[in-house]
């Protein structure tokens, strides 16, 4: 037998994680590395946080899984803190960020459905997107590296260039449902949306009767300084994905939407084993006493300028390899010319630096939201000794 006991769907490198402690993570043999990869925008907290590790280790102790056939103290009072500080009345708590995008293509369906428009049911996406890797997930992009071999896929999705509103306005029809997007790229290569589209698409939703979706799974919960991204843009949605951040660390998702948008959630329209149990609300309501402490997300924003502006000080001095830094907060991509994932192998194999590669040869920096200026410093001292011992591969 020759396939490994883990399904070989990742192209796992050699460093292996056994121990994490605030912004580091350890290796099995030792190695300390800076971690500005954050599971993907997951650890918000960084590694072993204390208040998050009591609460797992409470609940745990005490409840760790009933069904949702039982009422929920715990979902309903986490729930209702989101509600408090965002635009939704109601949501619905999953496991992953995908889990919340099914639930919001759902919801957004169902909407026209009850309201007696059930040919509304596609809805408009946008390229080099990321939603997840479920079929109604991949079906929402039009990426042929994540939609290759698994075709037929569900129909119902049509696809414009991001940041191009006159495309998008062009793709309603009399089938269309909505608008389903990433404030803020992630995959795609750190990318904004730009403030002109993502308010003209929620003027189009509004003028056309249509839902405005937001996947804000890797740009939310903090990671660009507001407490959603949306904020920056002075709009909301009418549903939205978040998931990453959530948690912590702990698998947790949710879909959020405003009474209106979710008219069609009755009994009996979705479900979940394992979403919103005991255990994750417990994380969940340990992750949120930080990131909406006094402070907290002002600090990010304090940070993400930090480090932002560092970065932009050493591109000069490495002109050969980086472009430009774009981003939000604590959610920033280095272009470079050349490609970003023998780069991000690079510092990681030989300089202990840990980021995630994105899409347009970027570098994606996702530290943890509570890093100081001496993480930012020690970032800064690692990725330009990377660059500067760095050989690009030949093409």
């Amino acid at each position: 037998m020759t396939i490994t006991p883990l399904m070989p769907v990742y192209p796992r490198c050699g460093f292996r994680p056994v121990r994490g402690e605030g912004v580091y993570l350890i290796s099995e043999d030792g190695r300390r590395a800076l971690d500005f990869a954050a599971g993907i925008a997951v650890n918000a907290l960084g590694h072993g946080h204390p208040a998050l590790v009591k609460a797992i280790a409470e609940q745990a102790a005490t409840l760790m899984h009933v069904s949702n056939l039982y009422g929920s103290p715990q979902g309903e009072a986490f729930a209702q803190r989101l509600i408090d500080n965002s635009f939704a009345d109601t949501m619905f708590f999953t496991n992953s960020g995908t889990e919340a995008i099914e639930c919001a293509i759902k919801a957004a369906r169902r909407y026209h459905y009850v309201n007696g428009a059930p040919e509304r049911h596609t809805l408009i996406c946008f390229g080099n997107a990321f939603h997840g890797r479920t079929i109604g997930a991949i079906s929402a992009t039009n990426q042929p590296k994540m939609r290759e071999g698994f075709e037929p896929l569900a129909p119902g999705f049509v696809y414009a260039p991001f940041n191009d509103l006159a495309a998008a306005d062009a793709l309603i029809d009399v089938n269309t449902a909505g608008f389903l997007l990433e404030p803020i790229q992630g995959e795609g290569g750190i990318m904004p949306a730009t403030d002109a589209f993502l308010k003209g698409l929620r003027a189009l939703a509004d003028k056309h009767g249509l839902l405005l979706v937001l996947d804000e799974v890797q740009a939310g919960y903090g990671r660009t300084g507001k407490f959603f991204a949306h904020e920056h843009y002075g709009i909301t949605p009418d549903i939205m994905a978040v998931a990453k951040g959530i948690g912590g660390g702990f698998p947790l998702g949710a879909c959020l939407a405003t009474e209106k948008a979710a008219a069609g959630m009755v009994i009996g329209t979705h479900g979940s084993t394992y979403g919103g149990g005991p255990l994750a609300m417990a994380a969940g309501q340990a992750v949120l006493d930080v990131i909406l402490a006094d402070g907290f997300l002002e600090q990010v924003t304090a940070m993400g300028a930090r480090l932002e502006a560092a970065i932009n000080q050493l591109i000069p001095n490495h002109d050969h390899l980086f472009d430009h830094v774009r981003g939000k907060g604590l959610m920033l991509g280095i272009k470079l010319k050349s490609d970003s994932r023998a780069f991000v192998a690079h510092a990681r194999d030989h300089h202990n630096l840990l980021t995630v590669a994105a899409a347009d040869n970027v570098v994606r920096v996702l530290p943890p939201l509570i890093i100081e200026e001496a993480h930012i410093a020690e970032f800064i001292e690692k990725l330009s000794a990377a660059a500067a011992d760095y050989q690009a591969p030949a093409s």
